[in-house]
């Protein structure tokens, strides 16, 4: 039972590190709002680019959670980073 709770944190971590990593990327990199940016992703076909930058957060929550041994933990953040690649190919195919 504690391990799913562990898993189930560490997943919370990964969308959360991914979710502040996409909006980092926008402010810092795009010229336009968050929505515009968003809109224009979406309308160019590039929502999995913006989705694959914001995962480069979940490297460090992941190799963070190894460092400190919460093994389960980083085993969560890796769970949400591929749900994260599955939603990246589904943008990509349609």
């Amino acid at each position: 039972m504690n391990n799913k709770k562990e898993i189930i944190i560490g997943f919370g971590v990964g969308i959360i590190a991914n979710t502040v990593g996409t909006l980092l990327y926008i402010l810092i990199f795009s010229e336009f709002g968050i929505v515009e940016t968003y809109n224009a992703a979406v309308s160019q076909g590039h929502v999995g680019s913006l989705l694959a930058l914001g995962a480069i957060l979940n490297l460090a929550a992941f190799f963070g959670f190894l460092k400190i041994k919460r093994d389960q933990r980083a085993r969560g953040v890796l769970l949400a980073t591929l749900i994260t690649a599955l939603a990246i190919l589904y943008y990509k195919i349609f």
